[in-house]
Order: structure tokens, then sequence, then C-alpha cells
């Protein structure tokens, strides 16, 4: 490995961000963008997928929306293919998109439609682009693969367990994934973000976050959909060449507290 291939840059690397028409993706689009990387903005149709491309690209960024609907399997194939094409390479991945998916477990009209929908947005899909993606990564001088999980995969609540299930299998995914492609130098790693500020908690009331935050976690805060994508792009910057099958919270120390 030389010193030219352990650069903090991203300049001229394409990143696909699943999601990225709101929140922790939208977040992650404009930091990859910021760091010189051509950046897919992807998300379902309707979402303002272009606005958000425009708009970096009025700064002299490099960015080009998508409309994707990730339960689509062959809308995922065309997608991915259209931005390594676009772009002329895909160097990372950012599996992002995600849906909120609470349910008791023994509400017999809801529950397994709810279970199927948290299975195929929040664990089948992030499979499915990482296959579509694999022929442009093996291209790639610093493939990089990173997986939204979040920490309702470590520690659950009650009535989430479709959710909390699809997301511990987004952590064990990325083990298996990091140990099968490791001696191909395609580095997987995964987020759980705590507590953030997004859409998903947006109706959260601002007294139930303070209580929240300063019960559970160590900065006694909500965090900010930048504080995530910061670290999803350190994840996928060429000098991170030696990190692989990890799971970091990014949780305000959440996890790390007991009381």
């Amino acid at each position: 490995m030389s010193e030219v291939q352990l650069i903090r840059s991203m300049k001229g690397l394409t990143v696909l961000v699943t999601g990225a028409g709101s929140g922790m993706g939208r977040a992650t689009a404009q930091v990859f963008a910021a760091e010189g990387a051509n950046v897919a903005v992807t998300d379902l149709p309707g979402t303002p997928i272009e606005d958000i491309a425009a708009e970096l690209r009025a700064r002299g960024l490099s960015a080009q929306a998508w409309p994707l609907d990730v339960s689509d399997a062959d809308a995922i194939k065309a997608v991915v293919n259209d931005v390594a094409v676009h772009f002329g390479s895909l160097d990372s991945v950012v599996n992002n998109a995600g849906i909120s998916a609470f349910c008791p477990i023994d509400d017999d009209d809801a529950y397994e439609g709810i279970w199927n929908r948290a299975v195929t947005i929040l664990l089948t899909a992030h499979q499915r682009i990482i296959r579509a993606a694999l022929p442009h990564l093996r291209k790639s001088a610093a493939p990089r693969i990173v997986n939204i999980a979040s920490t309702e995969a470590l520690g659950a609540t009650s009535r989430d367990s479709p959710y909390a299930a699809a997301k511990a299998g987004v952590t064990g995914l990325t083990r298996a994934l990091a140990v099968e492609l490791g001696r191909e130098g395609i580095t997987v790693n995964c987020i759980c973000p705590g507590p953030i500020r997004t859409g998903m908690t947006a109706n959260v009331p601002e007294g139930d976050k303070e209580t929240y935050a300063h019960r559970r976690t160590a900065l006694r805060r909500y965090g900010l959909p930048e504080e995530v994508a910061h670290m999803t792009l350190s994840l996928c910057l060429p000098a991170a060449s030696f990190l692989t099958g990890v799971t970091i919270p990014v949780d305000g120390g959440l996890m790390a507290r007991n009381a």
C-alpha cells in the first residue's frame, strides 16, 4: 500500500447515497460533495433530490439525482449501473434509506405487513445494492461500503421488533460481507446512529427530546445529521483501508451509559 493511496480526500471518487432526499442521507450527500466526491443523490420519486443535486452543482460541486425506490430490485440494478456510467466509476456505496417500523407483536392485522416492509427496505435492499455495485467497486482503488443501521440493533425499544430485527440483520450482513470481500480490499462497515434530529424524530416534542437525551446520552443532547455524515465520510476515505467489519455507534454515548 503506497502513501499515495492512503489519502484523506474523496476528490474524483464516486459515492452513491440512498435515502438522500432528507435527514442523514441529505447531509451525507452534502458532506461528500463538499469533499470533492461525485455524488449520486438517490431517493424515492417525489423527494427533493433534483433540488439537492442542483444546489450542490450551483456551488461548483459534482452531483446528480436519480429517483430510486429501494424496494424495487430492477430499479436498483438500473440506477447503480447508470451512476457508474455517468460518473465513470463507483467507489463507495452508502446504504442509508430507511423507514420507521413499529408495531406490537400481537397486532394480527398489521404486524406481518410491517415486518415484510421493514425487512425489504432496511435489509434486503442493502444486499441488492451491494450486489449491483460489486462489479464497479471491484474496479476501484478505494472500494467502500457503509451500511446505516441504528442503535435499535444493539438495544431495542418496546414494539419495534420489525425495525430492530432488520437493523440487527444489517450488522450481521456487514460482518459477513467484510469477511467475504476483504480479500479483494473492499471494506464493509456499519454505523448505528442514536437519537438524531431527522424526519423520523421531528414529531417528538422538544421537551421529550431533552428529557430523553439528558437521561440516556453522555452528551445530553440529540445529534445532528451532519455528525453522522462525517463518520460515514471517514469510513469511505482511501486512508480508511484497514478498518472493516465494524459497527460504530454514533449516539452521543447512549450505548456507553448505564446511569
